[in-house]
């Protein structure tokens, strides 16, 4: 069993590398923080080379990368460069969670699983060609949902859902948006479960588009900053019951978030094997 200190590298393409990022990590148990910052694809093979050449294999596991910053589709090509640069035993762990999103679409997707089960279900992803909500979408298709992937243009609705197509095995997308208000309306009163996604103080959905919804079990917003991104929620919501529906704020869901995050923190440590993105994110989420 490796006694080496817990090391963690932390591969962040904006300018500054986050501090909420860091905070967490070092409340997650941290003994070592590696900030990397400004980084791009081609710095990644060096910076995993230096994690993976400095210790024995059987000390690996005490190293691990976490993927961070703004930009997901930045995010995902530095996740996916690290993996590509591991072989054979030298490897280490590697966690992908750029702008919080593959954390905060567990927690939205596991408080609405409190409720109803997603299989068969017909979940709305409001805003969902953010980096949120396209996880949302992932994790809800991949659940056996019939996923009504939203967004202000019906083209860029559609370009996700065939982006997804292969994590939909289980479920179903399809594209929507306020183009066609009727057929937005329409599709408001099949929905069982609604998750916004919107940027912050983006309001998505007056009370009376909600009120439309008739079929409605559970809605969350994840929208923290004034106005709501869905009118009469608010960001303290944990669990409150409406009428026959069940309302969560961002801040309801922030602490599972939070919880998650640092859980896969912790997983990161537990061999140098563990790729961790969406869906491995969620799973942990179930474990808490």
């Amino acid at each position: 069993m490796s006694t080496k200190p817990k090391i963690l590298i932390q591969l962040d393409p904006d300018k500054h590398a986050s501090a909420f990022d860091a905070v967490v990590a070092v409340d997650a148990g941290i003994q070592h923080l590696l900030q990397y910052s400004s980084v791009t694809t081609s710095d990644v093979r060096n910076l995993v080379h230096g994690s993976i050449f400095t210790r024995g294999v059987e000390d690996l596991k005490s190293t691990a990368i976490f993927v961070g910053g703004s930009d997901v589709a930045v995010g995902e090509a530095l996740f996916q460069e690290a993996i590509n640069s591991f072989f054979g035993p030298m490897r280490v762990s590697v966690m992908l969670d750029s702008n919080g999103a593959n954390s905060t679409a567990a927690a939205a997707i596991l408080c609405t699983e409190k409720h109803i089960p997603l299989r068969g279900a017909t979940l709305l992803v409001a805003a969902a060609t953010g980096p949120v909500g396209r996880r949302v979408c992932r994790m809800g298709a991949g659940l056996g949902a019939r996923v009504l992937v939203h967004s202000r243009s019906l083209q860029k609705a559609s370009s996700l859902c065939e982006e997804l197509t292969g994590t939909a095995s289980e479920g179903e997308l399809i594209p929507i948006s306020n183009e066609d208000p009727s057929a937005f309306e329409g599709y408001l009163k099949e929905c069982h479960a609604l998750i916004a996604c919107g940027a912050a103080g983006a309001s998505l959905l007056s009370a009376a588009q909600l009120a439309m919804a008739s079929e409605l079990k559970v809605a969350v917003d994840l929208n923290a900053v004034p106005p709501a991104g869905i009118e009469g929620i608010k960001a303290t919501d944990k669990g409150v019951t409406r009428g026959s529906r069940i309302d969560y704020g961002a801040l309801g869901v922030g602490g599972l978030k939070m919880k998650i995050h640092k859980g896969a923190i912790g997983r990161l440590f537990e061999s140098n094997q563990a790729i961790l993105d969406a869906e491995q994110m969620l799973e942990i989420g179930r474990s808490l």
